[in-house]
């Protein structure tokens, strides 16, 4: 059902144009299918999952294991052997190629450092996310409200019931606090860990004021940056930088926190339903976010700012089209109209447009320069 071709599309274009392709994301996400789909497709490849202890022993002497391999190999959880990239960087150097590389794993510090070290200029990134609104198929768009209350994670978002879909968030979020954050090289313990995770969705669309958290949790203000950005790196959160620039007006600068995936944020504010969702003080916040993952993604993930002032006036999202300045306000109402600070921003950003993004797929003016769209046309239709 789906095909994820973006992501298959990325990764053929990568590979044509560079040796190494680097396919990061949170766990559960889907990668390991994409890229044995990917790879199945292929007549030429070999795969290596770093989780599989025969896998894992076979590449104890690396340049031996793959240094005669030709055609596409693919290395899963590249992060268990950092050791991998030195090797990896000969086997890209040699011309002509026998061989092209897909790696798959978590935005973790051996990664980063890895590649900035020895595949710099050879290894091209894709950023993947669970399943987004663009992916589900026309004739399934009722399946827009189960994404927004389940999120995206694949076996979240196709479990059997609710329940069963809380079930594996619970589990999710427990194996993900108890191994991947030691791996992605937290020492803070995981019951500590959660307490930060619960309050960050409970900050979730607000300002980031780490010395509020510092406080409540008992830990230095570094100390919390430090797990803040261990979540962002894992793609768990995402810290939303403010646009500012010398325009005469006073400028809030902190950053916003949001948890990127809806169903996660759901779970941690003990959310189950859709019922307990429209009834929840969080509403508007979880609508916020779930449509600003969803308005990036249509967008083609591009760099993305939000605006405020400290007098009031505020763009929820802002982000760069050829050049032109488009600012998004997040809305969920059916009915939504122009305020204030919606003109203010028009004009002190120097807008191209702004768009009021609601539930549903009507498209329709509100003022000069002001429209409002519907998520689910945004997310199969683009901006234009």
């Amino acid at each position: 059902m789906f095909k994820r071709k973006q992501y298959l599309d990325a990764i053929a274009t990568g590979l044509a144009e560079a040796p190494v392709v680097i396919l990061l994301g949170p766990r559960q996400c889907g990668k390991t299918t994409l890229a044995r789909a990917f790879a199945e497709a292929r007549r030429d490849s070999t795969f290596f999952d770093l989780e599989n202890p025969r896998d894992f022993a076979r590449l104890s002497d690396p340049m031996l294991a793959m240094e005669n391999l030709t055609g596409l190999v693919v290395l899963d959880e590249v992060q268990r052997r950092p050791e991998l990239f030195a090797t990896l960087r000969a086997l890209a150097d040699r011309r002509p190629l026998p061989a092209r590389f897909l790696l798959l794993g978590s935005a973790s510090p051996d990664i980063v450092k890895g590649v900035s070290e020895t595949l710099a200029g050879r290894a091209r990134f894709i950023d993947m996310r669970g399943f987004s609104l663009g992916e589900l198929p026309a004739s399934r768009v009722p399946d827009t409200e189960k994404l927004w209350l389940r999120g995206g994670f694949p076996d979240s978002f196709l479990a059997a019931s609710n329940a069963a879909s809380q079930r594996w968030r619970a589990d999710f979020v427990r194996t993900f606090l108890e191994r991947d954050m030691p791996a992605l090289g937290s020492k803070t313990p995981a019951p500590e860990n959660r307490r930060l995770w619960t309050m960050l969705a409970h900050l979730h669309g607000q300002l980031l004021n780490f010395s509020t958290l510092s406080a409540s949790l008992g830990l230095g203000v570094y100390a919390v940056r430090r797990q803040v950005d261990y979540f962002t790196g894992a793609f768990m959160v995402r810290q939303l930088a403010p646009w500012f620039e010398n325009a005469g007006k006073r400028i809030v600068k902190s950053q916003k926190i949001y948890l990127r995936d809806s169903g996660v944020l759901h779970h941690l504010l003990g959310i189950g339903s859709r019922d307990e969702l429209l009834g929840n003080p969080a509403l508007g916040a979880s609508w916020e976010g779930f449509a600003l993952e969803e308005t990036l993604a249509a967008l083609g993930n591009p760099d993305a700012w939000f605006w405020r002032t400290q007098a009031g006036a505020e763009l929820d999202l802002l982000v760069l089209q050829g050049g032109r300045r488009v600012g998004f306000e997040f809305k969920h109402t059916a009915a939504p109209s122009t305020t204030r600070s919606m003109h203010i921003a028009l004009e002190d950003l120097k807008l191209e447009r702004l768009l009021v993004v609601i539930p549903g797929a009507d498209r329709f003016p509100l003022a000069n320069k002001i429209e409002s769209i519907g998520l689910e046309r945004l997310a199969r239709e683009g901006l234009d």
